[in-house]
């Protein structure tokens, strides 16, 4: 007779039911004998069929000779034709002749070596994490992006109106051509005196040339704009320059380095140059732009592909 079935009972066996099979599959009934014998039936099977061992030693073989290739041409540097052109052609360039036999061995001897310190140093990744091979890199890029679109040649019209659009750079500034004798303040307290002194006897027709002290540089300028005054004397001196009226002595004038009297000579006014005057100049300006336009926008679009986080 079998005992009464109970709480207690069902509580006890549980645990041995719905604890068969892996973690996380508990409370599930078993699998199907029915399933495990449809399985071992399709194991017999194709153990026994010739085509599959010819399937599985073909995806051997073919792994092998992935990896057998891969390994060789790793360590395999190919010296072309065409890379001996183009060594042979950087010579000739550099030289201005064919380089000879030996010399043609050397450089592909250099060549070689080169080339296995490259690839050892991209194995060991040398590359990465490197500030100057990022930099080169993004460069590179750069310039393919300008070349092609230098690659496109400029109409007249796109020329003409790229000039008149940019003719301040092509306007001559005003140049001054003009004479002075320089006092030291640093030999004569009395230097602006001298100076003063100086103008005045030029002024009265004297002859200046043993007045003034020793000057590391010309005591005639000629044709000079502001700007490149500025550069030698000072931002003071080539202000007060561009005040002076033609002819007769002026000063004393400062200057970085002292005082002067100065005699200007000629005023030349600022001149626009005509386009046939510069147009290699315009060109090369219009092909830069393009360049540079052609550079924001292949930048742009990149940019686009990113999501920048800051953290």
């Amino acid at each position: 007779m079998m005992p009464p079935f109970s709480a207690r009972a069902f509580y006890r066996i549980r645990p041995r039911v719905t604890n068969r099979g892996p973690p996380g599959l508990a409370g599930r009934p078993p699998a199907d004998p029915i399933d495990s014998r449809v399985m071992r039936a399709l194991l017999h099977t194709l153990k026994s069929e010739p085509l599959v061992y010819f399937l599985a030693a073909g995806f051997v073989v073919f792994a092998a000779w992935d990896w057998w290739s891969g390994e060789q041409s790793r360590f395999q540097i190919v010296v072309s034709q065409e890379e001996r052109e183009r060594i042979a052609a950087q010579w000739e360039a550099q030289m201005g002749r064919p380089p000879n036999d030996t010399e043609m061995s050397g450089m592909v001897d250099d060549f070689v070596r080169e080339e296995v310190y490259y690839q050892e140093a991209l194995r060991m990744g040398l590359d990465q994490n490197d500030t100057v091979i990022r930099r080169r890199l993004a460069q590179k890029l750069t310039f393919l992006t300008e070349d092609l679109a230098a690659a496109s040649a400029a109409d007249q019209e796109a020329l003409d109106a790229f000039y008149t659009e940019h003719i301040h750079r092509y306007t001559e500034p005003e140049k001054y051509s003009f004479t002075h004798h320089y006092f030291s303040a640093e030999q004569s307290r009395n230097a602006k005196a001298r100076a003063a002194q100086a103008v005045n006897a030029g002024n009265r027709g004297e002859d200046l040339t043993d007045r003034g002290d020793p000057f590391l540089l010309e005591s005639e300028f000629r044709d000079r704009t502001a700007a490149q005054i500025a550069a030698l004397l000072g931002e003071p001196f080539a202000t007060s320059i561009a005040t002076l009226p033609e002819g007769g002595w002026h000063g004393p004038v400062r200057s970085a380095f002292g005082w002067h009297a100065v005699l200007l000579e000629k005023r030349t006014a600022q001149r626009v140059q005509p386009h046939a005057e510069v147009q290699g100049r315009v060109l090369a300006d219009y092909a830069q732009q393009v360049r540079e336009a052609a550079n924001e926008s292949f930048y742009a679009e990149l940019k686009q592909n990113y999501r920048v986080v800051e953290e």
